[in-house]
């Protein structure tokens, strides 16, 4: 299985058209809400940040608290990406996300190198930073991706990390 970010993306875009979105910061704690989705905080151990799955018709997604509000934002993104994208991959079966990199505990995985999780991080960016919105936010002239002040004001409107703004950025250059 290869990874397919265009699909991913495709699929945050669909989400985000139908919700309405039309503004920033996306609110994903109420899409997933919406969709039935079981969205729980609780402490999990440091390296684990969410986790995705579907038992007994019940879809669940499980953010760990102890982490910045920022990251569970995109970690509870990218546990949606797995609900929309994996949805047999991850019936019946508890997935774990290990610093938003892991579907499963093992060495592929860890290194994010996993289809699953390239896709689930992909969705999660696009999700969480449309790219028709990161355009209308950096205007005409541009943002100097040298410039930190810049960068972080951009990933404070977006509710991100400035590392995730960076590496979104990065993508549409």
């Amino acid at each position: 299985m290869t990874p397919d970010k265009k699909r991913a993306r495709e699929a945050a875009q669909v989400v985000l058209e139908e919700f309405g979105i039309k503004r920033i910061p996306v609110p994903v704690e109420r899409i997933i809400k919406s969709k039935n989705i079981m969205l729980e905080y609780a402490p999990l151990d440091e390296e684990l940040s969410g986790m995705a799955y579907t038992q007994d018709g019940i879809s669940i997604i499980g953010i760990n608290a102890l982490h910045h509000p920022n990251r569970q934002r995109f970690s509870a993104a990218h546990e949606l990406g797995h609900h929309v994208l994996h949805a047999a991959e991850i019936n019946e079966t508890v997935h774990v996300s290990k610093g938003l990199r892991a579907l499963k505990r093992d060495p592929v995985s860890s290194q994010g190198s996993d289809p699953l999780e390239i896709d689930a991080n992909t969705f999660a960016s696009e999700l969480l930073m449309p790219e028709k919105f990161l355009l209308e936010e950096i205007g005409p002239d541009g943002l100097d991706m040298e410039d930190e002040t810049s960068v972080e004001k951009l990933a404070k409107r977006f509710r991100v990390s400035v590392a995730a703004m960076k590496f979104r950025l990065g993508g549409l250059i």
